[in-house]
């Protein structure tokens, strides 16, 4: 089981061909589907088309090449029918959603449509009449839904990342019950034109993936404003322009212990405590918070008028079919008749009272932890209680969109009988990028397997986590570096150190004559490269052009390749500086290690 960063460095070693791997993974998917995570497989033809333009490309321009994925089958996907998990509704779209289109124009290949629950109502993943997706662990209990196919067939490394949808918890559940990362991204930053409305006004489209490296990797593409979708926004935050999770020093909420009375076996208590020791160990300080308000805000969802815009978005559909629908589906939905818009109105300012209380905590705080699912229960106790134990696994998730925050659900564990269990990590909106860098070095902090795999979460060499919509990356080589003598002029600009790496096998090193400071001299060549020790720092968007007028000649910034493919904006030299005096000191390896050897 791979992670992506790993599945394209194989394709641009050349050790894997899109023919061999895209063709293997589509076998697999059709001879072991044991957990019912499909219902449409690629056929042969377009699986086809996919590797012919992928074979004419070099794997080295395409931040996604060859990378399978799964689409939840109320986004459209050109030749493949899109369901919603219902058969009569079934249609054949004509292009693919914008998130879709997208991905496969960055080299990913859609593999599929996944199982949900039907028309995305639920969080058990068993209301499907394709039959009850299971989960990934224990056949027995529930994979959590909707986006119930999508998860599983990511931890089951039938795919490599797939997408979901997220209203009420779709996309945290499931990564919670499987072991997976599951970022639900503030609304409106991935276009949801091309998906099968639930609550239009509050549908995310989500992201699941092994690891939270391999999340910002997809989320990176799948990002981005759509003027033709009316709910799309560009991340223009409300929150001040340097407003980001601090990489250390942060601190975050935790609910006091009436909120966390709500987890039942086989969950228990000592794996949540572990992941806000986890959490501590990683610089953080815990604040324990009421959260009443938000358990009140998680009732409005379902308990509110707001099921009235779930009637609407099929309402067509379900008033000359309503045989069509399964008898749970039809019961909740239709249920969105009777609200008056009197009771919309009512609800829309108890939400507003609840927004003021929710807010106030982001003053004291960096971000909030939860767990995701307060339980895991069996197939066999949904089909018992099919409302109750649905509305009690979004407890904790139900009231992300109506408050209008980020959220990342992450893996911390498992219960003693073998399950996984998971946390969320949430904030305003548009920190998704932060929250994904903190998950990620929680994961790995916890050396937790990968999905199903007894794989541990490889040790990134570089973040790929970049800061928020108003901050940028920023690769230093030398003087800049921590401890060094021109360190103070990113500190002072609000600069962070988000990670330490290197760069790709491709650079020399010079140390340049003059100073002080000493300052050295990085450029890319065609043969005789080296890997350089890099810091990656994090800047305010606003300063950043600012910051470049400081630099001196003959050093600048341009875009500096990393040991894992990918490349971020760093210092580069002008190749004319490196005559004369310039002294090579690639074999160093390090600026660091230079100056420590004068």
């Amino acid at each position: 089981m791979d992670t992506i960063a790993e599945e394209l460095a194989a394709y641009r070693s050349g050790a894997r061909t899109p023919r061999e791997y895209l063709s293997r993974k589509r076998k697999t998917i059709l001879e072991r589907d044991l957990h019912n995570a499909w219902i449409t497989v690629i056929d042969d033809m377009l699986l086809e088309s996919h590797i012919a333009r992928l074979e004419q490309i070099d794997p080295t321009t395409l931040p996604l090449y060859g990378i399978p994925f799964a689409v939840k089958d109320n986004i459209d996907v050109a030749g493949m029918p899109t369901t919603a998990g219902c058969p009569d509704y079934r249609y054949q779209p004509e292009a693919s959603a914008t998130v879709v289109q997208r991905l496969i124009e960055a080299g990913a290949v859609p593999m599929g449509k996944t199982n949900l629950d039907q028309f995305a109502t639920g969080l058990v993943g068993a209301r499907s009449p394709y039959g009850p997706c299971r989960n990934a662990f224990d056949p027995e209990r529930v994979s959590g839904g909707s986006s119930s196919g999508s998860a599983v067939a990511v931890a089951l490394g039938q795919v490599s990342f797939s997408l979901g949808t997220d209203t009420a918890g779709s996309g945290r559940v499931p990564a919670a019950f499987n072991n997976l990362v599951g970022l639900k991204p503030s609304r409106g930053l991935i276009s949801t034109r091309g998906v099968v409305p639930a609550c239009r006004s509050l549908d995310c489209v989500s992201i699941f993936g092994l690891c939270a490296d391999d999340v910002q990797r997809v989320f990176a593409v799948a990002q981005a404003f759509d003027p033709l979708d009316a709910q799309s926004r560009p991340p223009q935050s409300p929150l001040p322009l340097q407003a980001d999770l601090p990489i250390d020093d942060f601190s975050f909420g935790v609910p006091t212990e009436a909120g966390l009375q709500n987890i039942e076996a086989p969950f228990d208590r000592a794996t949540f405590d572990a992941a806000v020791a986890g959490l501590e160990a990683l610089g953080g300080k815990a604040e324990f918070i009421n959260f009443a308000p938000f358990f009140e805000t998680a009732r409005l969802l379902y308990e509110g008028p707001w099921v009235a815009e779930r009637y609407s978005a099929i309402r067509d559909f379900i008033e000359s079919q309503p045989e069509a629908l399964l008898p749970i589906t039809r019961q909740i939905i239709a249920e969105g008749k009777i609200p008056l818009a009197c009771d919309l109105f009512a609800a829309e300012h108890r939400l507003a009272e609840l927004r003021r209380r929710t807010d106030a905590v982001w003053s004291e705080l960096d971000c909030i932890v939860t767990p995701t699912a307060p339980t895991l229960p069996t197939l066999a106790a949904v089909e018992a209680d099919p409302i109750g134990i649905n509305s009690q696994l979004g407890l904790y998730t139900n009231f992300m969109n109506l408050l209008d925050l980020s959220a990342v659900a992450t893996p911390v564990g498992f219960a003693p009988n073998g399950l996984p269990f998971g946390v969320t990590l949430f904030a305003p909106t548009f920190l998704d990028q932060p929250l994904l860098r903190l998950a990620g070095r929680l994961q790995q902090h916890l050396a937790l397997p990968l999905g199903t795999s007894e794989r541990s979460v490889p040790i990134q060499e570089s973040s790929h986590l970049e800061d928020n919509a108003h901050r940028l990356p920023l690769a230093v080589c030398g003087a800049h570096m921590t401890g060094l003598p021109l360190n103070h002029e990113l500190i002072e600009r609000g600069g962070r150190l988000l990670t330490k790496t290197c760069t790709a096998a491709s650079y020399r090193l010079y140390a340049l004559p003059g100073g002080p400071p000493q300052r050295p001299g990085l450029v890319r060549v065609n043969e005789g490269g080296t890997a350089i020790e890099l810091e990656i720092w994090s800047l305010p968007r606003s300063i950043f052009g600012e910051f470049l007028s400081t630099i001196p000649a003959p050093l600048g910034l341009g875009r500096v390749h990393l040991a894992d493919g990918t490349s971020v904006t760093g210092f580069l030299c002008e190749g004319c500086a490196l005559t004369g005096d310039a002294e090579d000191v690639s074999h160093m390896r390090s600026w660091r290690r230079y100056l420590n050897s004068l």
